[in-house]
């Protein structure tokens, strides 16, 4: 397993560019992004290539989630904005060439069942699928605790599995986040085990707080021995928020690379 930083909570002192260069001088292995279209692709292309580093992960676009709205993906009446938004994620995707794209499923909107919308979002999921996999690109889907993000349609790994077998696509995985199932109260050796063989991704903040590891609750080392175990062999990204600089939070990065729970750069 590898490390990746997510430059939309990490290095956030520098403009969005300058942190790839920062992610690969603090000793990452690649990066992800939640939503790098304010850049022209060919300039994080460039940035990239410039680092040396991968781009594991982006999100399709889902403007008004972070404000409270219900976002594109699982909303029968934001269909063509849902189909827009993909579409910009596509043309994105082929000049930056991620490993995988994240489709936020979203909140259940006002006046929409939950049958209505898991309908919705399946049939959106499995479009993205087919349309990434043409460009061998993973399509994946996260389970978001409802405590933080209050009628969050996908919250357990049991929601994750029955989105993953209604959308039965071979380009469509689980994203995991552990800070989102601790948050839950979810035991995460727990977690693992029941989502083993479905987990394309791992993402990581402690919790309480969602700092960096070690100011929290969270067993990391049990975590990741249990991945481990699951023949999980994918990237771990860090998505936290540093509760001081960055670089002063990256005291868990040698850490975990001294108990051998990640792979040699």
């Amino acid at each position: 397993m590898k490390v990746v930083a997510n430059i939309s909570l990490l290095f956030t002192e520098l403009p969005l560019l300058q942190r790839i260069v920062a992610a690969a001088a603090a000793g990452f292995s690649a990066v992800e992004v939640q939503y790098p279209y304010e850049v022209p692709a060919v300039q994080f292309k460039q940035a990239l290539e410039a680092a040396g580093l991968p781009l594991v992960l982006l999100n399709i676009a889902a403007p008004d989630l972070a404000g409270g709205g219900p976002g594109l993906a699982a909303v029968p009446a934001r269909q063509a904005e849902f189909d827009q938004a993909l579409q910009e994620a596509l043309t994105y995707a082929a000049m930056v060439r991620p490993r995988f794209v994240n489709v936020l499923p979203g909140r259940l909107a006002q006046g929409v069942s939950r049958e209505q919308a898991l309908a919705t979002l399946v049939a959106n999921v499995r479009k993205a699928a087919d349309e990434f996999q043409l460009l061998g690109i993973k399509v994946l889907s996260e389970a978001i605790n409802p405590l933080d993000m209050p009628g969050f349609l996908i919250n357990t790994p049991a929601h994750l599995l029955e989105l993953i077998a209604a959308v039965d696509h071979d380009n469509f995985a689980a994203q995991l986040d552990f800070y989102h199932m601790a948050r839950q109260g979810l035991d995460l050796p727990e977690v693992i085990a029941a989502l083993a063989g479905k987990i394309g991704h791992v993402q990581f903040a402690d919790c309480p707080g969602r700092h960096q590891p070690g100011t929290g609750a969270i067993d990391f080392v049990a975590a990741l021995q249990t991945l481990q175990k699951a023949d999980y062999s994918g990237w771990l990204a860090a998505e936290y928020r540093p509760n001081a600089s960055t670089q002063e939070s990256l005291g868990w990065l040698a850490q975990w690379r001294a108990a051998g729970l990640l792979s040699p750069q």
